[in-house]
């Protein structure tokens, strides 16, 4: 071969290694560019999962279940009936709650009656001590004069003595009588008042055979059966507000350093792929690591220790339209992408202001309804 051959060849292979320096340099720089404007100030992570609300459903009455309206995957509504018990032993309750009102109403009936009873009997008492004292009156001249003998006086003495002490018998009588009735009406007297809380108490343990759904969402993990006995707060089944979804990413501690609350973060779903981006923002962090909250905690004093990267949860809430739009289901898995370029508020760690509490008025129940039909027992019993 000859040397006119060779040098071309070597300038080639001299200017192809060179390219590839220079693109290696190239990839490097660029690297390095989007490492400084991009990178370092984003932390991702694919350990993220989709959390919600459990509602536990249970009864506040004991009772026997005849009928069941829900069961798991469906959706049902705030204050739907879902489950009814049988309202056989309630109604019989209430009925004795009425009777037992409408019986206090009449005994306080008779009670106030025995206290105008015993003032008559006051007033008897008194006009019999009068009689007897103007009859010792007419009787103590005429012993002098010997006209009466001594022992008509001896008795007119203990007529009076015994007018007396039935006059103060009386008086403490209609004293004590008093004291139970006096200062109130026997609508308003504390018996009634007693009978009639019994009787709103039955009257919502009635209503509350029925046992409806606190909040909508859909039925998940199914316990109760027909004809079930069931105990007041025994979980019957529960119910997942898909509306109230948040995401739990799990960091490493190493990347912890720079995420603050109300930093912006993007997140995707595998159920949806990259084709749907949603959009929320870190509202705190976990107080703990998950290994240190789990049922057997991680024990590090041994002499066997390897160091293991431990993650923190941190709570990323979603934008509720983004969430309306494409529903998620708890236990998904996400990917999240935090923007740790934005200040955010507060130190690590610091929690959120907190939002509106979690409530429901599905359970409230109509006691002014209950409070007029008392009173209306009570009207009926006092009736003359």
């Amino acid at each position: 071969m000859s040397t006119e051959n060779t040098t071309p060849k070597n300038n080639k292979r001299r200017l192809v290694l060179t390219g590839i320096t220079v693109a290696f340099l190239a990839a490097g720089v660029a690297y390095g560019a989007y490492y400084l404007l991009v990178a370092s100030k984003r932390v991702e992570t694919d350990n993220a999962y989709v959390g919600g609300n459990l509602v536990n459903v249970s009864s506040q009455v004991t009772g026997s279940v005849v009928e069941i309206f829900a069961d798991e995957t469906q959706m049902v509504k705030a204050g739907a009936e879902i489950v009814k018990l049988d309202p056989s032993d309630a109604q019989v309750a209430l009925a004795q709650a009425e009777a037992r009102l409408g019986t206090t109403v009449r005994q306080l009936r008779e009670r106030y009656s025995n206290v105008d009873q015993l003032a008559a009997v006051v007033d008897q008492r008194r006009v019999t001590l009068k009689t007897a004292q103007e009859d010792l009156a007419r009787r103590a001249p005429l012993a002098a004069d010997h006209v009466v003998s001594g022992e008509d006086v001896a008795h007119a003495r203990r007529a009076v003595e015994d007018a007396k002490a039935a006059l103060d018998v009386a008086e403490k009588q209609l004293a004590a009588g008093r004291v139970t009735v006096a200062g109130v009406s026997p609508a308003d007297h504390p018996s009634v008042q007693a009978a009639k809380a019994d009787y709103l108490s039955a009257w919502l343990a009635a209503r509350r055979n029925a046992i409806v759904a606190p909040v909508t969402g859909y039925v998940a993990k199914r316990s109760v059966q027909v004809g079930s006995r069931i105990a007041p707060g025994a979980p019957l089944m529960s119910i997942v507000p898909l509306n109230q979804l948040w995401v739990d990413a799990n960091f490493k501690e190493s990347e912890l350093r720079d995420i603050r609350v109300g930093q912006p973060a993007t997140l995707e779903a595998d159920i949806y792929g990259g084709k749907v981006v949603y959009h929320g923002k870190v509202v705190g962090l976990s107080a703990g690591t998950g290994s240190a909250f789990s049922l057997l905690p991680a024990q590090n004093a041994t002499g066997n220790w390897i160091k293991v990267v431990q993650r923190v949860p941190v709570r990323i809430a979603l934008d509720p339209k983004e969430l309306a739009a494409h529903p998620l289901r708890v236990g998904l898995s996400m990917t999240v992408d935090v923007d740790i370029a934005q200040p955010g508020t507060g130190a690590l760690g610091m929690a959120a202001t907190p939002a509106a509490t979690y409530s429901t008025d599905v359970l409230g129940q109509p006691l002014q309804e209950a409070q007029t039909a008392t009173d209306a027992i009570v009207a009926r019993n006092m009736a003359k």
